[in-house]
């Protein structure tokens, strides 16, 4: 059986498991990191060196990092659904996916989430989380530009695309900040609203990390 290592309140873990759910994978989790601890322990670092979660087992094999993770699920259980044999096709998804990783996840969760919610009051850094703030709505713009048009962010369908972007909808939408209107964007959140394991493992709230620096 599949074995997930992670916290659920885990941003990179909430990924992993939106598409294990998709997938309908039979699944162990279990918790690690944070108030749970583990990562410390030689046989967490016998499995990822670097001691972070997400971490599997899928059946002896071992695959850490959340986007490694994704695409190793897809192409081993998501064939049609989630991994295309058309390097051409995975490269559109891959494109999404590295701009979720290196532009929307820094400035959102790092930026915004960490530097204005995780921040306690007194200790926040208003330039430096305005200017995040500003970043994103550039990158949600651009999204709202794509999606005026298709349903998901590649078309009609589902992809590792949505599922790295759409991750930080739910706590985009509930942290009391101000954002633009996007219409296409709201509708897109509203459609991934409608999937369970969106709900099940994206939608978790997160009230008790507020002004917590430390995991």
């Amino acid at each position: 059986m599949l074995k997930v290592w992670g916290r659920r309140s885990s941003f990179n873990v909430q990924k992993v498991m939106w598409l294990i759910g998709e997938l309908d994978l039979a699944h162990e989790h279990i918790n690690a990191g944070g108030s749970f601890g583990g990562l410390d322990a030689p046989e967490f670092l016998a499995m990822n060196p670097h001691g972070r979660v997400p971490v599997i087992d899928d059946g002896g094999t071992i695959v850490w990092e959340s986007h490694a993770i994704l695409r190793y699920l897809a192409a081993r259980h998501g064939a049609e659904r989630f991994w295309s044999e058309d390097p051409a096709v995975r490269a559109r998804v891959d494109g999404w996916m590295d701009w979720s990783q290196t532009a929307l996840q820094p400035d959102f969760l790092n930026g915004v989430f960490w530097g204005f919610f995780r921040t306690p009051e007194d200790q926040r850094n208003w330039p430096a989380i305005r200017a995040a703030l500003a970043r994103c709505v550039q990158h949600f713009t651009k999204l709202e530009r794509l999606l005026e048009q298709r349903s998901f962010l590649l078309g009609a369908e589902l992809s590792l695309a949505d599922i790295t972007a759409g991750t930080s909808l739910y706590r985009y939408f509930e942290l009391e900040i101000e954002r633009p209107a996007l219409p296409a964007v709201e509708r897109w959140y509203r459609t991934l609203q409608e999937r369970a394991a969106f709900r099940t493992h994206v939608m978790i709230p997160f009230g008790e990390l507020r002004g917590r620096l430390a995991y």
